[in-house]
């Protein structure tokens, strides 16, 4: 048989599910993992979410929809948008994908050209350059500084004729911090100055402790460049229903839109049904998740600090970023092996030294798994 795709075999797997999927092994084989390495709220979905999709499925809405999804989805994701982020936006500027990671990768579709150069700001969640990579782009790796984990001056450094897009995440996913509003504006500058787009992936917003999250898309001249990335995996704990979304301008969403007609046709129909409840419903439900992740935060951050470990800025999502000594990837291992504590290594994100700690698990769970990481340091 001839070979496979050039193009995928030169992709990396995905180091997060990899581990995860190696933890639920052990599992399965009857050791006690805890498993602080995925992303993943540790919530049941509110129940009134859950309800519309159930009173969806039980009036038959398990038919095609339309390919950017349901129109009063897209109403609500507008004037959330609008309302919340501070950018103008009508139904006509919304595309709801299977999820934020499948609206990225669409992005990337719609946006590259083969040979285009996507910069990404590292560390870096892990799915951004395979993205970039099968839409035909280059990927571009830039440290945000080391010190506090913002963008600096020396982006332009990155700058070339090639360049197509910049890729922002605030809260970051893996080291939670949250990018001021000097370095977005450093970005739309940069953005400006040299006809660039960017993708603004703000899955994480709602997740923040004591700091202000800012959408790149509502700085002056950022509308119509800004492709911004969003969805209700993190904050209403809906990571199986698949559901995100896009919002930009009409000419980029109308070329997310292509992509995604003759990819997945449409979301989940009956799932978008629970968007809707999500966002017209109680929200009451986001600030209680976020208070408990806020005390699981507390805690965490303590104990590293009783272990003189240092860590990121974590402002934002549910990651405690560690930096570590030696190799992070025979540091993640050894836990594992030794200790049954799944967590992800800083190489996954293109930021070797460090460990991602995800403190999506309950109170007692995370007090076991830092006295077992304590026993093995």
């Amino acid at each position: 048989m001839r070979p496979l795709s050039t193009k995928i075999a030169a992709i990396a797997p995905s180091a997060t599910i990899e581990i995860t999927d190696q933890a639920r092994k052990m599992q399965a084989a009857g050791i006690d993992v805890i498993s602080l390495s995925i992303g993943e709220p540790d919530f049941q979905t509110p129940a009134h979410i859950t309800e519309a999709c159930i009173n969806a499925l039980r009036r038959g809405e398990t038919h095609y929809a339309p390919g950017k999804g349901i129109p009063e989805l897209i109403s609500a994701i507008a004037e959330k948008i609008a309302q919340e982020n501070g950018i103008p936006c009508s139904p006509d500027q919304v595309v709801v994908g299977c999820g934020a990671k499948n609206s990225i990768y669409e992005t990337c579709e719609a946006v590259l050209s083969t040979g285009d150069e996507a910069i990404i700001l590292d560390p870096s969640w892990v799915s951004y350059e395979p993205c970039i990579q099968i839409a035909g782009g280059i990927p571009v790796h830039h440290p945000l500084d080391p010190g506090n984990f913002q963008v600096n001056d020396t982006l332009l450094e990155k700058i070339t004729k090639k360049t197509r897009m910049i890729i922002v995440n605030s809260p970051s996913n893996p080291s939670g911090a949250i990018l001021s509003r000097e370095s977005l504006q450093l970005v739309a500058d940069i953005c400006q100055d040299h006809d660039i787009i960017a993708l603004s992936d703000e899955i994480y917003e709602k997740l923040v402790y004591g700091k202000r999250h800012y959408s790149l898309a509502s700085f002056p001249g950022m509308e119509d460049r800004t492709i911004t990335i969003n969805g209700f995996s993190k904050a209403y704990a809906m990571t199986g229903w698949r559901l995100g979304y896009a919002v930009s301008s009409k000419e980029i969403i109308n070329y997310i839109n292509r992509v995604q007609q003759h990819t997945i046709s449409h979301p989940t129909t009956f799932s978008m049904y629970g968007g809707i409840a999500a966002l017209k419903g109680p929200q009451q439900c986001i600030e209680d998740m976020r208070a408990e992740f806020e005390r699981r935060r507390s805690f965490v951050l303590r104990r590293m600090d009783e272990l003189g470990l240092s860590y990121a800025p974590a402002d934002g999502a549910f990651y405690a970023y560690v930096q570590v000594n030696g190799n992070d990837k025979e540091v993640a291992s050894r836990w594992l092996k030794e200790a049954h504590v799944a967590v992800t290594h800083g190489s996954a994100f293109n930021h070797p030294g460090w460990i991602r700690i995800s403190y999506a698990a309950s109170m007692e769970r995370l007090k076991e798994a830092l006295d077992r990481i304590s026993s093995v340091l």
